[in-house]
Parts: C-alpha cells; structure tokens; sequence
C-alpha cells in the first residue's frame, strides 16, 4: 500500500488548494443552515405568532424555486458589493437555497417532540431559548445531523454554484479545480 498517488494528485495542479477551498466553502455553507433552520423550524414548531401558517406554506412553497432562476439576481445583487471576490456570495447563495428545505425537514420533526416536555420546562420557568437549547436539540439530533449531511454533500459536489459564484482562480473548489484539469 502506498499514498504517493495521493500525494501526486493533492500537489499537482493545485489540487491541495482546492481541496482547502472546497472544505472552506462547505463548512461554513453546512454551518449557517443548520443554525437558521433549526431555530426557525423551532419557531414554526412551538411559537404562536401572527401568520405563523402562512409564513410556513410561504417556506414550503420556496421548495419549488429552483436555483437556476437566482442566479442573475442574485449575480446582480452580489457584484457590488464585492462578494464575488471571496467565499460571501457561495455562502449566501448555498444558505439561501438550503433553508427551506431544512425548516420544511427540521418542523416536521420538532412537531413530533412531547408536547408535554415543552409545557414541563415552560413550568419549571426555562426561557424559549432555554428550552430549545436543552431539549430541543438534544432531542432532535439525528434530524438535524441527517439534514447537515445532506447540506454538506450537497455543497461538496455541487458544481454550478462554484462556477457562477467564485470568480477567482485561487478560490476554485475541487468540483471546478477537476473541470479545469
């Protein structure tokens, strides 16, 4: 057994590097999601508050939008304010496009939750955010880690995000970095 031809891969072309950027752009673009969207499905979940339903059919209706259809606007939106010269714009982008699929998955699940739990800890004096900070999420992780790993290798092999919105040869993750070889 021998790791030279990993070795010979990860030095030549610039590989390493992108290796390093991909992992930079999928990080961060598996990160935000997870935080946003459970707080939000949170919130869908065991929050009253004004037009809570149609604001979630309003989440699961943003299911349909495809990411093909953003681009130019969001190109247009991201251009001045310098985005596209590092990992912001793929960041916003892979966020943007994440979210409703991680509410739609995360409410679904934190409505499962024992109601009974939520009203105990709401007794006992827990604070919204105390609670879902001890139960909630305790409870709910193989929910949320199943959408992290879908989030991450989503972002990992994705292609065409990386080809619209990282301009710069030196931020190129590997999906990009491999087209190029």
């Amino acid at each position: 057994y021998t790791l030279e031809n990993y070795q010979q891969v990860l030095t030549s072309q610039g590989m390493l590097e992108a290796f390093i950027n991909t992992f930079m752009i999928a990080v961060p673009s598996t990160l935000i999601p997870l935080t946003l969207a459970s707080m939000a499905a949170y919130a869908f979940s065991w929050l009253n508050f004004p037009f809570r339903d149609g604001l979630f059919l309003l989440v699961v209706a943003l299911l349909m939008v495809p990411v093909q259809v953003a681009f130019i606007p969001l190109l247009k939106l991201f251009a001045p304010t310098g985005l596209l010269n590092n990992f912001g714009a793929i960041w916003l982008a892979h966020t943007a496009f994440a979210l409703p699929f991680g509410i739609f998955l995360l409410r679904n699940f934190f409505i499962t939750l024992p109601r009974d739990l939520i009203e105990a800890a709401r007794i006992d004096g827990s604070s919204t955010i105390g609670i879902f900070r001890t139960i909630v999420v305790p409870l709910s992780v193989p929910a949320i880690a199943a959408y992290g790993i879908f989030q991450f290798l989503w972002v990992w092999n994705d292609l065409l995000m990386a080809l619209v919105f990282v301009q710069r040869g030196d931020s190129w993750p590997m999906s990009k970095a491999i087209q190029n070889l």
